[in-house]
């Protein structure tokens, strides 16, 4: 058969098409000039786009993937970048084309283990039907507000000790703002003597060596969780080249641990002081500090109190301060991670070395430092490294704030010397355990630091004393359990905190807290296979999350085996 040949035209190699137009999501001129006009003038560098994200969120209820892509055009990112970052973080609703909007108002209700030994399950049963579909109900993970459960949110406004009646009054009353009041501001921290400290630093009358040797001698460490020597830190950091920076980290995410929240709202200057101090000594022109997005109020209250700071420097040259806000991702208190984030990305641990205090943000030496730790700054230099280390119990040196919560009667937070047992801690701090409960067990450092029974109700709390018991002391989360609690129950509550906050990026974390979890949740445990899978975790895993995950659950297994018979 004899077909017609069709001649096929041959392209000039040297040209090539061009595009009618970008690949991807076109951009919506209505979605663009939104952004445009939402942004005004402000910067639109790569490492403001949470921020960026954050003001469409707050603006709009959630994140069209119309508003995603004319922010990605407007700051010159790949949409997947901003898509990415964007699903990332739990605080930022991504509605797709055709996709409902979530309602204008959500509630959360804290599912942390605090809150739900003090009923928050109840109120998660019962708020959906009483509020009505305007309003959106989510369990959400720890709040930071565990001495106050239950504690729910109702927008940005939070409810301590919540009822079912507190949480209707505040939607149906439109209470959805938090502005904190009572705290010391700029001009009363003044008058009582602040900044003369930070002065006497930039004006020479204190020189750089006596003020690291003070807190070296004092023995204060990272009060975040890491307990790594403050003075030492300085040193480290200073040592290297500059341009320096610091990052401050206020995200204080493990369930149990409200202590930063706390102090923050009382005496915001304090820390601020001490802050400045660490710049100077450290030779540091520029200061991020991050804070969780869970603490509006502080948040506020903190924008307003740097604003005065800028407008009437209390020194001279006083470095560039910036305020980052998280997105709602416990992985973020891991310094790396928190960086991570600070610098407008998902918040990822980074594999080490090279180290923060030598390559941190944006490539430079970073020194690295909880809330807390600065706190005491002022206080230690004043009144010596000496003061400080009087204090303690138990061969222990030094002072330490307990986020304490569960089944005692008075939870707060408890400045208490470093070593005090648990037994102390309740009996000569909280008031003793709620009537009608009998001391059970407790976790001495939050979700991740382990379950201990009441019997081992003498070991001295502080860092490097719980590890022989498989446990640690951390941010000195310490959360109380009765009788009428199981062991087994907050296992399972902290199993499925970690597998909700796990960022997916190593396999053993991703996969294992799910599979702990699931694991946990049958009747009867598989304990070999929670031996195997407790061991790989701890091996392979990036950062602590995963290494420490399976302490509630060994724990368990080792000093309650009651429970699983």
């Amino acid at each position: 058969m004899n077909h017609p040949v069709i001649p096929i035209a041959v392209l000039d190699s040297t040209k090539q098409r061009k595009r009618q137009a970008p690949k991807g999501r076109r951009v919506d001129p209505a979605a663009l000039a939104e952004v445009q006009a939402l942004l005004g003038t402000e910067s639109r560098q790569r490492d403001l786009l949470i921020e960026h994200l954050h003001k469409i969120q707050d603006r709009f209820g959630f994140l069209s993937a119309g508003h995603l892509a004319a922010l990605a055009q407007e700051m010159h990112l790949a949409q997947t970048e901003v898509y990415e970052v964007a699903t990332f973080y739990h605080h930022f609703d991504v509605v797709k084309e055709g996709d409902a909007a979530p309602a204008a108002l959500t509630v959360r209700v804290c599912d942390g283990l605090s809150c739900e030994m003090a009923g928050a399950r109840d109120l998660l049963a019962r708020l959906p039907a009483l509020l009505g579909r305007e309003v959106r109900v989510i369990a959400a993970p720890c709040i930071g507000r565990c001495e106050q459960a239950p504690a729910v949110a109702v927008g940005q406004h939070p409810i301590a000790n919540a009822t079912v009646d507190a949480v209707t009054t505040a939607v149906n009353a439109g209470a959805v703002k938090h502005e904190p009041t009572g705290f010391i501001d700029l001009s009363a921290y003044r008058a009582q003597g602040g900044y003369a400290l930070a002065d006497e630093c930039l004006s020479g009358k204190r020189d750089v060596e006596s003020v690291i040797k003070t807190l070296e001698d004092s023995g204060l460490r990272g009060l975040g969780g890491a307990g790594f020597p403050a003075g030492r830190k300085w040193r480290i950091v200073r040592a290297e080249a500059g341009p320096r920076l610091m990052a401050v980290n206020i995200d204080e995410g493990e369930p149990g641990t409200f202590k930063d929240r706390v102090m923050l709202e009382r005496d915001p200057h304090r820390f601020l002081e001490g802050m400045l101090i660490a710049a100077w000594a450290v030779g540091i022109e520029t200061i991020y500090v991050y804070l969780r997005d869970e603490y509006h109020g502080c948040r506020t209250m903190l924008e307003a109190e740097l604003a005065k700071l800028r407008a009437n420097p209390p020194i001279q040259n006083m470095p560039t301060i910036h305020l980052r806000r998280g997105a709602g991702a416990y992985i973020c208190g891991e310094e790396s991670a928190m960086i991570e984030s600070i610098e407008g990305k998902r918040g990822m641990p980074r594999l080490r070395p090279p180290y923060v205090a030598q390559v941190g943000l944006f490539g430079r030496p970073t020194l690295e430092h909880n809330f807390e730790t600065l706190y005491w700054v002022r206080e230690l230099l004043e009144k010596g490294g000496a003061w400080f280390a009087s204090f303690g119990a138990n061969g222990r040196k030094g002072l330490r704030s307990f986020s304490v919560s569960g089944r005692v009667q008075s939870p707060g937070v408890k400045l208490a010397p470093a070593g005090i047992t648990i037994q102390a801690l309740i009996d000569d701090h909280c008031g003793g355990m709620l009537p009608g409960h009998t001391f059970y067990g407790y976790l001495p450092g939050g979700a991740s630091g382990g379950i201990l029974p009441a019997t081992m109700n003498n070991i001295p709390l502080d860092f490097d004393t719980l590890q022989p018991y498989g446990c640690f002391i951390g941010s000195a989360a310490v959360v109380v359990l009765s009788d009428k609690d199981t062991a087994v129950a907050a296992a399972r509550n902290t199993m499925r905190f970690f597998e909700h906050e796990s960022c997916g990026q190593c396999t053993p974390c991703r996969n294992g807290t799910a599979k702990a979890a699931e694991l946990i949740a049958k009747p009867k445990w598989d304990l070999e296979l929670l031996a195997d899978l407790s061991t790989v975790m701890r091996d392979a895993s990036i950062c602590g999350l995963g290494q420490a995950a399976p302490n509630p659950i060994d724990c368990v297994v080792k000093y309650f085996p009651h429970e699983l018979a």
